[in-house]
């Protein structure tokens, strides 16, 4: 299957990031990918109040992105914030296109070097498969990437490639772990992975502030034995690449253990 991942500069205007996905789509499709993959937050950039700005999932800005989807023939992940209910947001992944409609909320929240995501956002609960052009795709959001427990039950619930949409908060060492975590999640469950962040924000001329995690660039493909298929650098850009289903054969053959594991 082909696939694209549109590493982006999101702004704090939904509206605005609509012609991001916009001219991502457009790209993908002319390029002959069937899935595209956005990051996490591409409705608008984290370190902006986000109840404001969530909208449901029949609301105007999933429509738009069904609609851009639809046109373009390419099923679409995208990051954006759908209303909780208790006065915080779902971290959501709208994942449309034809055939296929779903939507996954972020289960691992990311409280962790002095971010408190969950002030202001609602954990979700269910692991999310869906299935693209008869490839069963597992759909993970930024820090659940820390937890090989999702990527083994997506893989045993028919996963043979895990989508990862982040956006990778920077630090000392954060994108070495970030291409690590890519990697082992990819050899833990013998499937392929593609994993999409943000890009730098620098690259664009925006200067982070505060704890925000806002991105670092290099999304990552890796492959079913955990080396990196491909990869982007800090800035924007959009790669297209090809994932062979019979490399997840031979992982899984050669490598058991999702059949060997005990725990």
């Amino acid at each position: 299957m082909r696939v694209a991942l549109c590493q982006i500069v999101s702004t704090p205007d939904p509206a605005a990031n609509l012609e991001l996905v916009a001219d991502g789509l457009r790209e993908a499709a002319a390029a002959g990918a069937r899935l595209v993959v956005f990051p996490e937050a591409t409705m608008a950039c984290f370190g902006v109040p986000l109840a404001p700005l969530a909208e449901p999932l029949d609301g105007p800005w999933a429509t738009e992105v069904r609609r851009l989807a639809a046109e373009a023939g390419i099923t679409a992940v995208v990051g954006m914030f759908t209303p909780a209910g208790d006065g915080r947001v779902a971290n959501t992944l709208l994942v449309t296109g034809p055939g296929v409609e779903a939507h996954y909320d972020k289960i691992h929240l990311f409280d962790a070097f002095g971010f408190a995501e969950s002030r202001t956002v609602a954990p979700g609960a269910e692991p999310l498969v869906v299935e693209v052009d008869g490839t069963r795709v597992g759909v993970t959001t930024c820090y659940d990437v820390r937890f090989p427990g999702l990527f083994t039950t997506l893989a045993e619930r028919g996963a043979t490639a895990i989508v990862t949409a982040a956006s990778w908060g920077a630090g000392e060492g954060k994108r070495e772990q970030w291409e690590l975590l890519v990697r082992a999640r990819a050899l833990d469950s013998t499937s392929w992975v593609v994993a999409c962040g943000q890009a730098d924000p620098r690259t664009a001329g925006v200067e982070p502030g505060g704890k925000a995690p806002t991105g670092i660039g290099y999304s990552t493909v890796a492959t079913p034995t955990g080396t990196v298929h491909e990869q982007l650098a800090d800035a924007p850009g959009v790669l297209v690449t090809e994932l062979d289903p019979e490399a997840v054969d031979r992982a899984r053959a050669s490598i058991p253990v999702l059949a060997n594991r005990r725990f």
